[in-house]
């Protein structure tokens, strides 16, 4: 179980990293994003979303800055460092690698 909980962890954060290596975004728009791209196949809650960023900016992922969110109220944005940029990189990775191990196993007869 720990090891399921860890992989939905890195698995959040490595689609919060895609996200705004675009552009920075506020808490909200991350997770509304996710979830239009995922046809709401993904509820990013925010119990769940603001510890995850939390962390990646204490990790040094994320760079936090204030400013005004599209309806003029005050929110932080984040946006990508080079460090999370590295992250979302070897991230994307290892993704590749064991979602094509997973694939073998399910999709061959």
């Amino acid at each position: 179980m720990a090891a399921q909980n860890e992989l939905l962890h890195g698995t959040l954060e490595t689609l919060i990293l895609k996200t705004v290596a675009a552009a920075p975004r506020h808490g909200y728009a991350i997770a509304r994003s996710l979830e239009e791209r995922t046809a709401d196949v993904l509820q990013v809650e925010d119990g769940s979303l603001y510890p995850a960023l939390y962390r990646m900016e204490q990790r040094g992922w994320l760079q936090a800055d204030w400013g005004m969110s599209e309806l003029g109220r005050k929110a932080k944005f984040y946006a990508i460092t080079v460090a999370g940029r590295k992250r979302l990189a070897a991230s994307t990775a290892e993704w590749q690698r064991f979602s094509a191990a997973i694939s073998k196993v399910l999709l061959t007869v």
